[in-house]
């Protein structure tokens, strides 16, 4: 019944203006359209239509009382709209009636009255972009707005948008506006709406006002709304928009949240205000495990803890100087203890005959690529059956396995207990203190870089490692100069420690320095002051490349220069603009790459569309010969990309288009791209498209594919990738080069026996870590010309990995900091925002006992109201405080 009713309704106002001057229809027909509705229905018709007579009656009183009435049948009937309600399609025909009987009214209250009727009228019968439902509610009494309904308002809404627009391009008065926009929003906010007022607040430019509005019961959904919008919004807005969530954070006392908004700021006056806004030690020992976990190099104050004691608890979390304890806290729990060999990754006896019978030859390749996986897979363990066996003899055992690797490979080997002894820094030292003394250089340089890597994300007052390093970058010997750079870049990223800073600079101007060195100081210099925008740094760089020669620049590693000063800008966005344009008028062989190198840096993480089609416009170009500035414009992409999932499922699909009309070059940089958007997160698709890369007939394409299936494995002990990586090493076991990359890959895949993760996201993908970011970028461009940096002599870049290693663990700690086992629900993360009520966080649970491990995608909840977690985020160290108000079930 009811369609039909509508549609014979609906036909009498199809015009609007000339309803009521139209012919009247012929009697079958007004009986036919009667007989169709209820008694109720035609009761309500005649009614409506004797209110319409009555409203334009001479007589004000009567006016009044039709006005009333109407006010009244229309109310009852919008106040919850599922469909059209009766009264509006019944009065459909007379709008124009109506609205010629305003225009005739005299000004007074009564006209305000018939203003508010035919602003509620025009939600369902005015003509689209006409805003005659704003137009009369601004004419109207200014009564409640509310009392209309939901759908009213949210109709109200999206007209003030279009209005306001209209009117900033006009230069016109928007006051009146402004007043509607507050009635509003407070009636939103109030209905937990909350995303569609600061939708509106963000249309009319004025989301200052939202705190006002804001309270205990809806400021948590507010700011999840108004964090999770500002991925979307450009620049500056989305500053704006993470501004007034901190500002609302920190009023309401939700301090964890507002600290990390602070750090994707990455503005340290606003991690002051945090610190010296709240009174609880307890939330400081959080606020420094999480400035810990981001990796920011933070100074403690006499305004932050003025207490001595206190301040030194702080700064040794801040400090990392319990990651290795908490990490094997870890490990004991989840028994993986027991030291691995890479015999027992590679499991070769799975595999047929072939492969395993080529294996057996001692080649230094093959023990060079076992090197790396015994030290990703024992990474940070302390213990492995290579380098640091248990042996009787006061002659260590570490020596034999050093002395299987030849020249350059030593360096690797000896920088492996470096890698075995991760974040154990007294251990670490004292382990790697015989190798200072050998007489081959090579072994000297990997002990330098060893402590660089025990020393990664670890601070420490004395400066161990800057004591240790300081003298042997000027020696003689290039190996040992690199050495000690690269572990100064390792142990100080992120610090901007001034004194490597001043050092390694002289290195880079420094005329008789080879290339090799002054490319690793470069890479260092990016490392220590990342996403500084450092003036004096990037002087430096920038000069040395000038004095590049012709043929320097043709050699491989002179685009570790562009990429140190690329990383001074990592996300920094329009900073770079100064550098960039001076990069302009390098030499052609390099400019581009430059160019390309900067803004894929500058614009890492942030999800700015408008920069990945500018790199996708350069890939889509056809090269002269030599040009190599596709590969970093490819991997720009995946870095700018990754930031939300919106846009890397977008990137994943633009990158396939590249695959099949791409250039060799830009094959070559694919598969990287890959590897970094899904890094540490094997989705399938990707893993199905590395797989038949992975086989390709370019052996670029094909090692570049290999080492990515490691990537977007690493650390998660994903049995498809290693069962594809074991068939890949039968399948190459003649390929040296392709065979040395799968063992690499497989090394990836079981990095840290599966604890560790090379995500540089954390915090519910909300922090980007700036030195993970760094450490992950430089190895990607190492891989753009495997041939001659990794499977040369520059292997140990891979080492640069070291900087995104974390443990993926959820270690709960009680007051006192020690672990403290509680059972916790892990499951799918769930995206909540904007949802009404309180729906679940996530989905597919089961319930552990702390520790546990985090996969990629996953949540964690507490399961029991015993304890109150002090950050909302459960990652990481999480410091548990006992619930006042628990009382144990009898």
């Amino acid at each position: 019944m009811a369609p039909e009713t509508n549609k014979t309704s609906g036909s009498g106002g199809a015009t609007k203006n000339d309803a009521p001057v139209k012919a009247p229809p012929s009697k079958k027909k007004e009986e036919k359209k009667d007989d169709d509705l209820s008694e109720e229905d035609l009761a309500l018709k005649q009614q409506l239509e004797l209110y319409v007579e009555r409203v334009q009656d001479p007589e004000p009183g009567i006016q009044k009382l039709a006005l009333e009435s109407l006010r009244q049948e229309i109310r009852s009937s919008t106040s919850s709209m599922t469909s059209v309600p009766k009264p509006l399609k019944f009065l459909r025909p007379h709008y124009g009636t109506l609205k010629a009987h305003y225009e005739k009214m005299a000004e007074a209250d009564l006209k305000k009255f018939m203003a508010d009727i035919l602003s509620v009228l025009a939600l369902t019968m005015s003509a689209e972009g006409e805003r005659e439902s704003l137009k009369y509610r601004l004419l109207g009494s200014e009564g409640d707005i509310g009392s209309w309904g939901h759908e009213y308002v949210r109709n109200l809404a999206g007209e003030i948008a279009q209005e306001y627009t209209k009117r900033r391009s006009e230069e016109a008065s928007i006051d009146d506006l402004i007043e509607l926009v507050q009635q509003i929003v407070a009636f939103h906010m109030k209905h937990n709406a909350e995303p569609e007022a600061v939708d509106l607040l963000m249309e009319v430019e004025d989301l200052d006002i939202l705190s006002k509005y804001v309270d205990k019961t809806n400021f948590k959904r507010t700011c999840l709304y108004l964090t999770s919008a500002a991925k979307y919004l450009p620049g500056p807005d989305d500053l704006v928009v993470l501004k007034i969530a901190y500002e609302i954070y920190i009023k309401f006392m939700e301090y964890a949240s507002a600290l990390q908004i602070a750090l994707f700021l990455d503005d340290l006056q606003y991690l002051k205000q945090v610190y010296t806004s709240c009174d609880d030690v307890l939330q400081k020992k959080q606020f420094s495990y999480i400035i810990a976990r981001h990796g920011t190099a933070f100074q403690l104050d006499d305004d932050i803890a003025s207490d001595d004691i206190v301040r030194e608890v702080l700064e040794e979390i801040i400090n990392n100087t319990k990651l290795s304890e908490g990490y094997l806290t870890l490990a004991r729990d989840i028994e993986v203890m027991e030291p691995k060999s890479p015999e027992d990754i590679y499991k070769a006896h799975l595999l047929d005959g072939r492969a395993s019978a080529g294996a057996s030859v001692d080649s230094a390749r093959q023990n060079l690529a076992a090197t790396f996986v015994n030290a990703f897979v024992n990474a940070g363990f302390g213990q492995d059956k290579l380098m640091t066996p248990p042996t009787d003899s006061s002659s260590g055992g570490s020596g034999n396995w050093l002395f299987k690797n030849k020249e350059h490979g030593k360096t690797s080997a000896a920088a492996s207990l470096g890698m075995i002894l991760m974040w154990d820094v007294d251990s670490g030292l004292a382990q790697l203190d015989k190798y200072f003394h050998s007489n081959d250089n090579h072994v000297i340089s990997g002990a330098l870089l060893g402590v660089g890597i025990v020393n990664c994300g670890i601070r420490n007052d004395c400066d161990p490692a800057l004591a240790l390093l300081d003298d042997f970058v000027d020696k003689e010997d290039p190996s040992i100069r690199i050495g000690a750079i690269m572990g100064l870049g390792i142990a100080y990223a992120g610090t901007q420690n001034e004194q490597i800073c001043k050092k390694l600079s002289l290195v880079l101007n420094d005329a008789k320095a080879p290339l090799d060195v002054i490319a690793f100081a470069a890479i260092s210099l990016g490392l220590v002051c990342v996403g500084s925008c450092n003036e004096v740094v990037a002087q430096a760089i920038i000069l040395s490349l000038m004095e590049r020669s012709e043929s320097d620049l043709q050699d491989p590693l002179t685009r570790f220069l562009p990429l140190g000063l690329g990383l001074l800008y990592l996300g920094k966005q329009e900073s770079v603009e100064a550098t960039a344009e001076v990069s302009k008028t390098f030499n052609e062989k390099i400019r581009k790459y430059c160019d390309m190198t900067l803004l894929s840096c500058a614009y890492a993480g942030t999800g700015n569309v408008l920069k990945v089609q500018n790199l996708l416009g350069h890939c889509a170009e056809i090269l002269e010969k030599g040009e190599t500035h596709q590969g970093p414009a490819v991997l720009g992409i995946a870095m700018i990309a990754m930031a939300e999932e919106l846009g890397l499922e977008m990137a994943i699909r633009s990158l396939e288009h590249l695959l099949q009309y791409g250039q060799q070059n830009i094959r070559r940089a694919v598969p990287l791209a890959l590897g970094l958007l899904c890094i540490s997160n094997p989705k399938v698709n990707v893993m199905d498209t590395l797989s038949r890369l992975s086989h390709d007939t370019d052996s670029e394409v094909a090692m570049a594919a290999v080492i990515s299936l490691g990537l977007i494995g690493a650390g998660t002990n994903n049995a498809r990738i290693a069962g594809m990586l074991r068939n890949l090493s039968s399948y190459y076991y003649k390929e040296t080069s392709l065979h040395f990359c799968v063992r690499i890959a497989q090394g990836l895949v079981h990095l840290g026996k599966g604890l560790l993760t090379l995500n540089p996201y954390h915090s519910d993908r909300f922090l980007l870590s700036p030195t993970a970011l760094a450490g992950l970028i430089t190895m990607l461009h190492a891989c753009l010309d495997m041939k001659e940096i990794i499977l040369r002599k520059y292997h140990y870049v891979l080492y640069f990995l070291v900087l995104a290693m974390q443990p993926r663990m959820l270690l709960t700690v009680d007051e006192n900091l020690k672990p403290l086992p509680v059972p916790v629900r892990v499951g799918q993360a769930v995206d909540v925002v904007g949802q009404a009520g309180r729906p679940k966080t996530i989905t597919g649970f089961q319930t552990h006992s702390t520790p546990v491990l985090l996969a990629a995608g996953d949540r964690a909840e507490l399961a029991t109201e015993k304890y109150i977690p002090l950050t909302p985020i459960l990652e990481g160290f999480v410091i548990l405080k006992e619930n006042p108000d628990y009382r144990e079930d009898q």
